[in-house]
């Protein structure tokens, strides 16, 4: 399994060495030191991104989680180096029409001016690159609680100031230890929530691996309960079904296609959840599995980790869905490419008649970076519309 990470970042450095020390023609030692960073940086990526699958995170977590902070420093890397090859192709060709029209013949001196530029300009880019990067360590190093008030035209009066903590997003595992995961819980507590709902992400690895990390979740604490429903993650290094036993064993009642009646004095809605879209056999989700039995008078909040998993909600008379996985877009500027697959990509929105709110998620995926995209623990207050 890490042949393929191993060669993808591989193809990566290379294009790094040509770019930074050949392009540049960075000279003696410091090609060689600049040659020898990239390939252990190289090893550290690996490490990271399998760390929690193949590699066990007690060991992998502290130095590969180095590596996964190089990944976004190449990220960053990437987009600035490419916006000067494109500028440097348009000189380029700027100067060869230039020369055809004049006649002209290209000096010593205009080559040495033209690689002196390029020295400047990459090694802004790097240090551009690496500030980026430490800063998206420092906003991703702990979540802020966030809170939202949500009016909605058919939520029962008893429901009337009902308090629902949103956690999705944990991504624990590579990177993040059962500390962070215990944070989270502490301050999700200290808001003291009526309801918290988990909509999936919490773990990057399989299960013998990164359990642990996950454990800490088994203290939320909420009058009306905890609940979860499976993020796209969670299939992808275990068996998604394992990892909501997991859950279950923790304290989270997962629900699996399935809705459960919440009541408060006297008047109930229902809650709903359904595996994630992306979900495989025999996980798939299956929205209306999970209404069977309700009435269509019935207030519903749906848990569903994707927000286009709202188009189907609306045409089934779901009132208010709870989803993640968008990160608002982790690294700036992703964000503006979400809306490519999502109908939302951050706070209260509506998709037809369903109301959604999506949070940005505690955690990060891969890097534990995020630019301008901080990670949040959301309080959303109900209020009935008068």
């Amino acid at each position: 399994m890490a042949l393929i990470p191993a060669v993808l970042f591989g193809l990566l450095t290379f294009w790094l060495h040509r770019r930074i020390v050949r392009a540049t023609a960075l000279a003696r030692p410091w090609s060689i030191v600049a040659d020898g960073a990239l390939v252990v940086l190289w090893a550290l990526a690996v490490v990271g991104f399998e760390s929690g699958r193949s590699l066990d995170p007690s060991w992998a977590r502290p130095i590969g989680t180095i590596g996964l902070i190089w990944l976004a420093t190449f990220f960053y890397l990437f987009l600035g180096l490419t916006i000067i090859g494109l500028l440097s192709f348009g000189a380029r060709v700027i100067r060869w029409a230039r020369r055809r029209l004049a006649g002209a013949p290209d000096t010593p001196q205009s080559a040495a001016r033209r690689l002196r530029r390029m020295r400047i300009a990459t090694a802004a880019v790097v240090a551009a690159a690496v500030g980026v990067t430490g800063y998206g360590v420092v906003e991703a190093f702990r979540p802020q609680v966030i809170d939202v008030d949500a009016t909605l035209a058919n939520l029962p009066a008893r429901f009337d100031g009902l308090r629902v903590a949103v956690v999705a997003d944990l991504h624990v595992g590579p990177a993040r230890d059962a500390d962070f995961t215990r944070g989270v819980v502490d301050q999700v507590n200290a808001q003291n929530p009526d309801l918290v709902v988990l909509v999936g992400d919490l773990t990057d690895g399989t299960i013998p691996h990164v359990r642990d990390t996950l454990e800490p979740i088994a203290g939320l604490r909420a009058q009306l309960g905890v609940y979860g429903v499976s993020g796209n993650h969670e299939y992808y290094s275990d068996d998604g079904g394992r990892w909501l036993d997991v859950w279950e064993e923790l304290g989270v009642r997962t629900l699996r296609n399935a809705r459960v009646p919440l009541t408060v004095d006297g008047q109930t809605i229902q809650l709903a959840g359904v595996h994630d879209a992306t979900a495989p056999e025999p996980y798939e989700p299956d929205l209306p599995a999970a209404l069977a039995g309700s009435s269509p008078d019935d207030f519903v909040l749906l848990l569903a980790h994707q927000p286009n998993q709202a188009v189907e909600a609306s045409g089934l008379g779901v009132d208010l869905q709870f989803s993640g996985h968008t990160h608002g877009g982790q690294l700036w500027p992703v964000r503006y490419l979400v809306p490519a697959q999502q109908p939302t990509v951050t706070g209260l929105d509506t998709v037809g008649e369903t109301v959604i709110y999506t949070t940005q998620g505690a955690g990060a995926w891969g890097s534990p970076v995020r630019v301008l995209a901080p990670p949040e623990i959301t309080v959303l207050t109900l209020r009935t519309k008068s």
